[in-house]
């Protein structure tokens, strides 16, 4: 379902940053997925679909916007990751 989100004024940065947290969490997760867009539609004219495509439907054609409104849906969510317990269960490859 389309919002009408036409700009990058909307979704509002505001109500966006609302939904992350924090700025460096918008940037760093609206950076990933649009990247993650962009080599979707790169691998649907090599027939290839390894990529998660876009889970809005959108009339705006820039990677970037697209992740915004899939943030606004909240189809798209960060995820905190707990350094010392990644260490923990990280194999030790300098024993090795």
């Amino acid at each position: 379902m389309a919002h009408g989100y036409d700009t990058m004024m909307n979704p509002s940065i505001e109500g966006l940053l609302d939904d992350v947290g924090s700025k460096f969490r918008l940037v760093t997760l609206s950076a990933m997925r649009s990247r993650e867009i962009t080599s979707y539609v790169g691998q649907l004219s090599r027939g290839m679909g390894a990529s998660i495509p876009p889970q809005v439907a959108s009339t705006a054609s820039k990677p970037l916007s697209i992740a915004f409104e899939e943030i606004a849906a909240d189809k798209i969510v960060a995820i905190e990751v707990d350094p010392e317990a990644e260490a923990e269960t990280a194999p030790d490859y300098a024993g090795a």
